[in-house]
């Protein structure tokens, strides 16, 4: 088993990260999935879609919720959904090395999956004089 990663974003965000991720990696070594919201989507739906994939994507080992903007509607609905149930961490901040710190490290538990996220989304981030 593995944990399954869900990505909560706004619109053209998760799945164009997912895309991204598949042309660096190839095959990826965790069930992904994106669910996206859009401007003028009814919270409510986009929660349900949400919690469905989540179950979904939960073979066991728990679901990481990795959202793009802390206290955004994808955010508040991965707290929301966080608590039915299936073991879940939550991650702000996505980005494209985040995700890909994820997919390296496909045997870590959740716990230290959601660590995993958390350090390659902050390294990920780099200035430079160029």
């Amino acid at each position: 088993m593995s944990v399954g990663i869900l990505l909560l974003s706004h619109a053209g965000l998760g799945s164009a990260l997912v895309g991204a991720a598949r042309g660096v990696v190839g095959a990826l070594s965790l069930r992904v999935e994106a669910v996206e919201f859009a401007n003028g989507d009814d919270p409510a739906a986009y929660a349900h879609r949400a919690a469905r994939a989540m179950r979904e994507l939960d073979a066991g080992d728990g679901v990481l919720l990795l959202v793009d903007l802390y206290g955004s509607t994808p955010s508040n609905v991965a707290a929301d959904i966080g608590r039915q149930g299936t073991r879940t961490r939550r991650v702000s901040g996505l980005n494209l090395p985040m995700l890909l710190r994820v997919l390296n490290y496909p045997e870590q538990a959740l716990d230290d999956l959601a660590a995993t996220a958390a350090s390659g989304g902050r390294t990920g981030v780099v200035v430079d004089s160029a």
